[in-house]
């Protein structure tokens, strides 16, 4: 849409040809169904952002950067506000109303829309793109076309990888694909337990084999009837999808705000008021009621025992339950629950100053579709934009 938006705007004329029968699909479900359409942000906290490729993005940023990206909803009559970690949303919490934005933009600059309209491919001559073919055989003539599929995450929105497909018949290489920002399968049982119970104000740590940390963060997560999700869990996937099969362990620091001495002052402080009660009667104060079973059948104490009879050795261990809840990592959910698809087509085939293909002329791809990907907080949908931006600015500019 943007890539449609900005050529029209530029005086071309425009086709846009969707394959599902309404626009925006994807954008409807991001964020929760509120769109979290950007991050209030500058262009060197973007890129830091991107772990997949940055650097390639760097001159798309200087076409389209987070505050020309909300001046220009704004103008489109969207109303936005920021929210923590500089996450820029709809004052409306309603994703609905970046898409009617986006159709307005469209609507300016008269751009065709053609929906159920699936591209079977791209039409090559003498090294130019010079039209597309439709899935019912009709041939439609262009100057030129941009790609803007999306990747392979959330299949049901219509990514199914039609742009790798048109990639690799142009003559590029794709990148190996894995689901990024994903949530985590894990090896323990008592998640299922657990499910439905989020965390908030609490870090992770993700350690390898070797003990060494790759991730850490702080934040909000949840747990699911095969093991994590919510916000840190989705950043920590991007650390372990490419290398996966290597074994990575996951600690939950419940009471990050405490080192374990305090903690242990906490615990004992809690221990001497609940003196009198049963262990599973005296730990309301500290976690979620949900988890307390959990924690304790983890610590070994017998869920009966008095309180003022708990060893400090057992109070040791559940210290260290609570600074560092541990869980085994074994695999992803997969692309229908990623947000983004990591891999895609090989950026040093593509023109960053205009997402031409380096390869054939007059063919874009923008998006999902390359082999770039950000962390969550609104950094993809800006690579969506500022690519897509680049690419309806120069596209036929010769």
């Amino acid at each position: 849409m943007m890539a449609a938006g900005r050529a029209g705007s530029r005086g071309h004329e425009v086709h846009l040809f969707e394959k599902n029968n309404r626009l925006g699909k994807k954008l409807l479900i991001t964020g929760k169904g509120r769109c979290n359409l950007t991050n209030d942000c500058d262009v060197e906290t973007l890129l830091e952002n991107i772990p997949g490729n940055p650097y390639f993005m760097y001159s798309a940023f200087y076409h389209l950067d987070s505050p020309q990206t909300q001046e220009l909803f704004h103008r489109l009559g969207l109303q936005t506000k920021v929210e923590r970690g500089r996450r820029v949303f709809p004052v409306s919490d309603k994703s609905l109303d970046v898409v009617i934005a986006m159709e307005q933009y469209l609507r300016e600059n008269k751009v065709k829309l053609h929906l159920d309209s699936p591209v079977e491919e791209i039409l090559i001559s003498e090294g130019k793109a010079v039209g597309v073919r439709l899935n019912k055989g009709i041939v439609v003539e262009a100057d030129a076309v941009i790609v803007a599929t999306g990747g392979l995450s959330y299949p049901a929105t219509g990514s199914t990888g039609d742009g790798y497909r048109f990639a690799k018949k142009a003559g590029h290489q794709v990148t190996k694909l894995f689901p990024s920002l994903v949530p985590l399968k894990t090896e323990e049982e008592w998640c299922k337990d657990l499910m439905g119970l989020s965390l908030r104000n609490i870090s992770i740590q993700v350690k390898n084999k070797n003990g060494k940390t790759v991730f850490e963060e702080f934040g909000e997560m949840l747990f699911t009837h095969y093991g994590v999700s919510g916000p840190v869990i989705l950043s920590a996937s991007r650390h372990l999808i490419l290398s996966m099969n290597e074994g990575y362990r996951l600690f939950i620091d419940l009471k990050p705000a405490m080192d374990e001495k305090k903690l242990d002052m906490r615990l004992l402080r809690d221990f001497e008021k609940y003196a009198n009660r049963d262990f599973i009667n005296a730990l309301d104060d500290l976690l979620p009621k949900k988890l307390i079973p959990v924690i304790i059948a983890l610590s070994g104490i017998a869920p009966d025992k008095k309180v003022n009879n708990i060893a400090k050795e057992e109070r040791k261990r559940l210290l260290s339950l609570l600074k560092a809840l541990p869980l085994t990592v074994t695999g992803t959910a997969g692309f229908h629950e990623a947000v983004i698809t990591c891999g895609g087509i090989f950026v040093d085939e593509i023109d960053p100053s205009t997402m031409e293909s380096k390869f054939v002329k007059n063919l874009h791809f923008v998006g999902e579709v390359l082999d770039v990907d950000a962390y969550t907080g609104g950094y993809n949908l800006q690579i969506a934009f500022s690519s897509g931006y680049t690419a309806g600015e120069s596209v036929c500019a010769q």
